[in-house]
């Protein structure tokens, strides 16, 4: 595997300092950063970022996530391993990252959920969370850039 192009963010310096500053908006606003984790996990699972999916998967195993927790995040609703605040988050995550798939992307049950759970701030910081990982995941995505490709 080859990726088509150097990564847009190293030749547009500027790209990398803006989304690099958009994506640490989401950190200290009360959402733990394992779910942050989480939710850039599933997104990039959904996308099909192997970079992602590798990168999050790896940053959530340093902070102690057990093997169980990181293989059912695709199957988070069938699996007894998350608490109710997180299944919030998985399921805006999948909503906010499928915008197309229906009439009404987060409908008014999946928002009230998250809100139940997480405070205005809270919510920015997830929507934040999810919409840069969505950033990344598609300029990974258009330029074929390869998992483990950056590492030693």
């Amino acid at each position: 595997m080859q990726a088509r192009m150097t990564h847009p963010v190293f030749l547009v310096p500027a790209a990398l300092k803006g989304l690099a500053a958009y994506a640490q908006a989401a950190e200290g606003l009360g959402v733990p950063s394992t779910t942050l984790e989480l939710v850039h996990l599933r997104a990039s699972q959904i996308n099909g970022c192997s970079v992602c999916v590798e990168l999050h998967g790896t940053a959530l195993k340093k902070e102690g996530e057990s093997d169980e927790r990181l293989f059912a995040v695709a199957a988070w609703r069938d699996a007894p391993y998350f608490t109710d605040a997180e299944r919030a988050a998985l399921e805006l995550a999948e909503h906010v990252t499928r915008v197309a798939d229906r009439g009404d992307p987060v409908p008014d049950a999946v928002w009230a959920e998250a809100a139940r759970h997480y405070d205005e701030q809270g919510l920015s910081a997830l929507l934040i969370a999810i919409t840069s990982v969505n950033v990344w995941n598609r300029l990974n995505a258009a330029t074929r850039q390869v998992a483990g490709a950056w590492a030693p």
